[in-house]
């Protein structure tokens, strides 16, 4: 009953839960015996409320039903929230011991959205330390591994929600990206991750919220239907973010046609410069994916992102020195708390105490030039293509690979320099399924379209899904619970 439970995609379990085919009670008993029996191996939720504190929510929204009181589509939804946003009544910890757990007087934005939706949240996903590098490991709750493979990574920095849903233990979750954090993961995990336009989610709490930033909240899900109706929920204006999108999503329904007709043109970038290495099969897989979108009327054809690698990485390095100095600093400047950061950490904050105004204003230069030659792609393609990663999901016990087919990495996070300009030019930026390597090993295809086109960038990745259902393919782990 709870594999066939657990197996439902979310839009299907909201409807029933909303048809009472299903109760609350039911959906919460399955997930917290998936969570028993997966979350000691794989490690991806962590500070998990009390059983009887979660059932008893779960038959309050039970008895709200029963007086045909429905908040929302997430009624009676299970979620875990990213270990980086606040939850009021659970820790903070950043998987930092140079945090603590930090106790919250409020909900993140984002998670009040859910919860007026109907969610209940029991508890984190973990995260890297300080949401740092796309490989999830910590000090404070040690490494999530991978849901099809346990002895690899999950990505990061949302590596503990996709392999929370990956394994049925969440219906959707939440994550972030900066560096690729909702779409390596997801490659990594075989699920769905969207990174939305700049502002479509707004931060709230924020820091410098008059400064295009360059990390956004976004959904996780198997499915693209579960994905775009997660970012409905999250997405809006809220005054105290003032950047943030004013136009309202409409709630997708199951029944719409797929928005995606035949003769679009895809962009397809491959590896975006020359010399940027990928480790074999990556492409191939990602070539067959295309080809599946020609066969089904769209043209693909291969293009150039004119814009020098370089610039594109200066840019990076500068403006992610800076943001992540600036919200760091504070504990570099502790002596005691300086040593309980990590490596990387700190060299982020080093490397910003050497920024000047002159470099900042130029890498802001550099930004905008990458911003603008996407446009001008663009102006001749519907939609970008290109890998959502460089490696396949590596062994979980390494910090972050060295090397790329062959090509050393001078930073911890130049493995995933792939991601680097669709952050830079915030698009949005789907990471779809593309099936596996030789070794059972998963990977992704991002899907980008122009700024602000969040609906038709999901329309492509929804039109993918019809024609190479992925997200059907459950792990391994799943046939050993009978």
């Amino acid at each position: 009953m709870a594999d066939d439970i657990l197996g439902l995609d979310a839009s299907t379990l909201s409807r029933r839960i909303a048809a009472r085919e299903l109760s609350c009670r039911a959906l919460m008993q399955a997930s917290l015996a998936r969570i028993a029996q997966l979350n000691p191996r794989h490690n991806a939720i962590v500070s998990l409320r009390p059983e009887h504190e979660l059932l008893a929510e779960a038959d309050a929204r039970d008895a709200a039903l029963a007086r045909g009181e429905r908040a929302g589509w997430m009624h009676g939804f299970p979620v875990a929230i990213k270990d980086l946003a606040d939850v009021q009544g659970l820790p903070t910890t950043l998987g930092s011991p140079a945090v603590g757990r930090r106790m919250p007087a409020a909900d993140a934005l984002f998670v009040q959205r859910m919860r007026q939706a109907g969610a209940i949240v029991i508890g984190k996903t973990n995260t890297p330390e300080f949401g740092l590098g796309s490989h999830t490991y910590n000090p404070v709750f040690g490494i999530t591994r991978n849901a099809w493979d346990a002895g690899k990574s999950a990505g990061g920095s949302s590596g503990g929600a996709a392999v929370a849903i990956a394994l049925g233990m969440l219906p959707v979750a939440d994550g972030s990206d900066m560096g690729g954090s909702l779409r390596n993961p997801a490659a990594f995990n075989h699920i769905l991750g969207f990174r939305p336009s700049r502002g479509r989610v707004p931060a709230v709490p924020a820091e410098d919220v008059f400064f295009q930033q360059l990390g956004t909240e976004g959904p996780m899900g198997r499915t693209t239907e579960d994905v775009a109706r997660l970012l409905c929920t999250m997405a809006g204006w809220d005054a105290r973010a003032p950047l943030s999108l004013a136009d309202p999503l409409p709630l997708p329904d199951a029944d719409d046609p797929i928005a995606c007709a035949p003769g679009k043109r895809i962009g397809w970038l491959g590896s975006i410069w020359p010399d940027l290495p990928l480790e074999p099969g990556i492409r191939e897989l990602c070539e067959q994916a295309l080809r599946k979108l020609q066969s089904a009327g769209c043209t693909v054809e291969p293009c150039t992102l004119d814009i020098p690698r370089e610039t594109n990485w200066t840019a990076w390095l500068r403006l992610r020195q800076m943001l992540v100095g600036g919200k760091l600093g504070a504990l570099y400047a502790q002596p005691q708390l300086r040593e309980r950061m990590k490596p990387e950490a700190r060299w982020e904050v080093e490397q910003s105490f050497q920024l000047t105004a002159a470099q900042l204003y130029q890498a802001t230069v550099q930004r905008t030039a990458v911003y603008q030659a996407f446009r001008r792609l663009f102006e001749r393609y519907d939609y970008l293509a290109a890998p959502s990663a460089q490696v396949f999901p590596f062994d979980a016990e390494l910090h972050w690979p060295q090397s790329v087919a062959g090509v050393a990495m001078d930073t911890y996070h130049r493995w995933m320099e792939i991601v680097t300009p669709f952050t830079l030019a915030s698009l949005p930026v789907a990471s779809v399924p593309v099936g596996f390597n030789a070794a059972g090993l998963p990977m992704g295809l991002q899907l980008a379209g122009p700024a602000r086109a969040d609906l038709q960038v999901l329309a492509l990745a929804r039109a993918f899904e019809a024609i190479a259902p992925w997200t059907t393919q459950r792990p391994p782990a799943l046939a050993t619970l009978a």
